[in-house]
């Protein structure tokens, strides 16, 4: 198999965390979350990691520096996830083989999912393999709208879903494999045609699936892997998480 590659978008601020650090360096059980994720990456055998880091770029680098299999890209203007990984098109123009995206601030991801969600490139290859979970409670999260065979046709997210999409209970988890000249070229078919006016790498299956490209949506994430942070008050419940888990500020997520 092509070397395991993964990308972890690290670039926003911590304005809801009420911090003056890069969100991903906010500390969860004392250490920075990113470390959690990259410990995560590196015991499911990732044997390239490119983070890409934005707001206080150098801090991120500084606090990372004991890690030696780091690399990183620049994005110094924060106009979505989408847009963070086209920061990483140089990086990769040549690559031939799997890219995991993940974002840096989900500390509860799981080594047997990056593995599984590897191991499914391997045994069946597609454009794009989504992971995701089933949850009792998807209030807040996108959901995965499959057709009649079972096949994925496209993410919903909440506030457009009808009140029967609503009522599905497999949600996106925002974590990605793509075949990496795939991804490569379906982020020129990303649009900002949202609210927010920033690209989105969450649009990037449906259109891959629309250009005839198969996309696989792979429910093998556990619930707790959703827990990402964006408030002090997630940070406490993600902390309160790792406590019953028994994972501490010495050894990897589980």
């Amino acid at each position: 198999m092509a070397k395991k590659v993964a990308v972890v978008m690290a670039a926003g601020k911590g304005t809801r965390m009420k911090s003056e650090l890069p969100k991903v360096l906010c500390l969860l059980s004392g250490r920075p979350m990113i470390e959690y994720v990259l410990d995560t990456l590196e015991a499911a055998g990732v044997e390239r990691i490119i983070v890409v880091v934005g707001y206080r770029a150098n801090l991120v680098r500084e606090t990372l520096a004991h890690r030696k299999n780091l690399e990183y890209r620049d994005q110094t203007e924060q106009k979505g996830t989408g847009h963070a990984v086209m920061m990483v098109r140089p990086s990769i123009a040549e690559y031939d083989g799997p890219v995991l995206v993940v974002a840096g601030d989900c500390p509860m991801i799981q080594k047997a999912s990056v593995e599984a969600l590897f191991a499914e490139y391997e045994q069946h290859p597609a454009a794009c393999i989504l992971g995701t979970a089933y949850k009792d409670n998807p209030a807040g999260l996108g959901r995965i709208v499959r057709d009649s065979q079972g096949n994925f046709q496209k993410i919903v997210e909440e506030k457009d879903a009808s009140d029967e999409q609503r009522r599905i209970t497999e949600v996106n988890m925002s974590y990605y494999v793509f075949h990496c000249p795939d991804l490569i070229g379906v982020l020129d078919h990303l649009k900002t045609d949202n609210s927010q006016g920033e690209y989105y790498i969450t649009d990037a299956p449906a259109a891959l699936l629309s250009q005839g490209k198969r996309v696989v949506a792979l429910p093998v994430l556990k619930p707790i892997e959703g827990l990402g942070i964006n408030t002090t008050d997630e940070l406490a419940i993600v902390e309160q998480a790792m406590r019953k888990l028994h994972i501490t500020c010495d050894n990897r997520a589980i």
